[in-house]
């Protein structure tokens, strides 16, 4: 086990009661969870985000924390919440980062791992 370890697990799905697609836009949830597998405490400082759709569009989302908090995470423990992205188009895919400040200090990235934004119905 490393000291600075943090699983991302994200479960994305589309709104189709805020989405139009007639006007070309998709609304997606998705739900994050960030669990603490290391050994030391650390706080999501803060998040970039790389939004590309299928006409190969990317929107680029930096800010502080995660809607609104920025948790300060102790071995062992996890925070998750709900966010949403809209899309020009039914498909679409998500990847990024978080960034963390450890309590002894050290500073480190958090790859979020690539995941699809897939509409009912758009893939056969």
């Amino acid at each position: 086990m490393s000291d600075y370890e943090f699983r991302i697990h994200v479960e994305p799905r589309f709104l189709p009661e805020q989405s139009d697609p007639g006007e070309g836009r998709y609304l997606f949830a998705y739900t994050v969870t960030i669990r603490n597998t290391g050994r030391v405490a650390a706080q999501l400082i803060s998040r970039h985000w790389i939004i590309t759709d299928a006409s190969g569009q990317v929107t680029e989302v930096k800010g502080l924390g995660v809607v609104g908090h920025q948790p300060l995470l102790r071995a062992g423990e996890s925070f998750e919440y709900t966010s949403g992205s809209p899309l020009a188009t039914s498909t679409g895919s998500m990847r990024g980062a978080y960034f963390f400040v450890a309590e002894d200090g050290n500073r480190f990235e958090v790859p979020i791992p690539e995941f699809a934004l897939v509409a009912p119905g758009a893939l056969h």
